[in-house]
Parts: C-alpha cells; sequence; structure tokens
C-alpha cells in the first residue's frame, strides 16, 4: 500500500533484484538510505505489488527499506504450491541473508501485518522493533464489515480498475478522491498468488505467542477501517507487552496513503525512540 508521495521532489529509485530463493524467483527492491539507521523489511498487504510501497523508500531516508513480490504478485512468478505463514516468512528471512542483512525493524499493513507477527515470532533475534499497520491477530479478530470483506474476497479490486473506483470508499473507509491514484499503481495479481495468500492466513492466530513477543511494538490504526476495524488494535495493545497503539481519526484501511503527513512522522518518532521504552506501563500514543 502506498505511503503517500510529495510530487515536488526526484524519487529515490530503488535498486530492483531478481533473486532465485530456495527455487522461487523473486522480485525484491532495495531503497538504500544513508545507513545511519537499522533498515526496514516491509511487509506488503494482500494482493499488493512493491511499487505501492515505493514512497516508504522516500520517506526513510537514513535507513535502507527492504521488500519483495509474493509469489504470484506483482513481477514475482506464480509458486507451484501453496504455503504457510511460517514458509513465507522463512522466504523473507533468506531475502535478507540474500543482501546481507542481519537486523530490520519490521513494518507490515494489513496482510503484511499478520506476517510482520508471524516473522517476528519466527525470527525475534533478528527483529528490532515492530510496526503493525492496519492489521488484526488473525482467526482471532472482530470482523469487518461484511460488504467490505466480500470485495476483499476476490482480486477484481486489482483487474478492474472502475469496480475499484466505484467500491473505493465501501471498500476501505477512505477517501474516494485517492482511488485514481491508487488503481495507476496497481499490477494484478495472478489469480493462484492472491489464492495462495489467503490459504497462507487461513486459521492462523498470533495470540498464543504475542505475549511472548519482547520487540517495542507500535500499533496504528484508522477509526473508519471498513476491513480491520480499530478493535483488533485494541486486542493487539492487550496482548503485546512493549506496545502502544496510534489510533488515526477518520482514517481508513488505507491511512498510510491518505494520512501519510501524520503518520510517517509517528513511525519515525517510535524508530529514534531509545530501545528501553516499555510499552506495558506507558500511555498510548
Amino acid at each position: 500500500m502506498p505511503v503517500g508521495k510529495t510530487p515536488s521532489h526526484t524519487p529515490h529509485l530503488p535498486k530492483m533484484r531478481y533473486p532465485t530463493i530456495g527455487g522461487q524467483k523473486l522480485r525484491v527492491a532495495i531503497w538504500e538510505g544513508s545507513g545511519r539507521a537499522r533498515p526496514i523489511l516491509f511487509f506488503n498487504g494482500i494482493g499488493a505489488n512493491l511499487e505501492l510501497a515505493a514512497p516508504l523508500g522516500e520517506a526513510f531516508t537514513d535507513r535502507d527499506v527492504i521488500t519483495f513480490d509474493m509469489p504470484g504478485i506483482g513481477k514475482s512468478p506464480a509458486p507451484r504450491w501453496p504455503y504457510r505463514a511460517w514458509q513465507a516468512a522463512r522466504l523473507a528471512r533468506k531475502v535478507l541473508d540474500e543482501y546481507g542483512y542481519d537486523e530490520v525493524d519490521v513494518l507490515g499493513v494489513s496482510w503484511g501485518g499478520a506476517m510482520a507477527q508471524q516473522f517476528a515470532m519466527q525470527y525475534r533475534r533478528r527483529v528490532g522493533k515492530l510496526m503493525l499497520a492496519a492489521t488484526s491477530a488473525g482467526m482471532v479478530m472482530v470482523p469487518g464489515k461484511p460488504k467490505a470483506l466480500s470485495k476483499l474476497a476476490h482480486p477484481r479490486r486489482y483487474l478492474d480498475p472502475a469496480y475499484l473506483m466505484r467500491n473505493f470508499e465501501q471498500l476501505y473507509g477512505d477517501d474516494p478522491d485517492m482511488a485514481e491514484t491508487h488503481a495507476i499503481s496497481i499490477l494484478p495479481p495472478t489469480a493462484r498468488g492472491y489464492m495462495f495468500q489467503l490459504l497462507a492466513m487461513a486459521g492462523w492466530t498470533s495470540v498464543p505467542f504475542l505475549p511472548f513477543l519482547p520487540h517495542p511494538t507500535l500499533i496504528m490504526m484508522g477509526d473508519r477501517d471498513n476491513i480491520v476495524p480499530l478493535a483488533n488494535g485494541h486486542i493487539l495493545k492487550t496482548l503485546i507487552p512493549r506496545s502502544r497503539l496510534y489510533v488515526v481519526n477518520g482514517g481508513g484501511h488505507l491511512f498510510l496513503v491518505s494520512r501519510a503527513d501524520e503518520i510517517i512522522p509517528v513511525m519515525q518518532d517510535f524508530l529514534d525512540t531509545p530501545e528501553e521504552f516499555e510499552g506495558a506501563g506507558a500511555p498510548a500514543l
């Protein structure tokens, strides 16, 4: 999902790589920063190609930003077989190994927020801080509006720009004026890639391991999100010991786009805060 872009400067373009990892060819993007701060590993939303994450690379110029198209998404070829969340996390770890990243901060949005939780549990020693946007604990969640969820389950929003623009506000809860800008950045996923992303999280929940996550965690939720209601942020905040919750007032599911001027400084401030922060005893932001 895009994070908002200011057109008044030259874009900071990523280096594109096409490694074959574990038999799966991937398209990887790395926005190289100054190297003064820990890199960010970014997990995108379901069906979302890495172009939608480009403004993150422009915003966080003091650190590298690494992301990749999941198999069958964007320009990564479709996988042969279904996969589970732990296998997707392992794939991300192998991407980091491929390019020499030992420790990262992790950011995930929506489906990618669940993947960020899985990665933080599975490779906790390689994660510094965790940022979760518009996401939930998986199967144990407060569901979104049925009309929005029915549209989310089908990739038509990526395949038919007119359909996306017609249903944008009902689906995401965001300003419909954003629809056209969002649509032009989309590359349609393959049917198999989209289905396998859905299957990867079937029956998955992070509830058993969230109380054991040691990482300082920033949870960001929009109070107008039709897909992942705000209540899910409170669930995550209750379960993750060192966490704090930031509520985007008036924000829908795409608040990283619609409220970029507000939310990017919040993330930067969180990342710059000393890691001694103990969220359990601190007030929500």
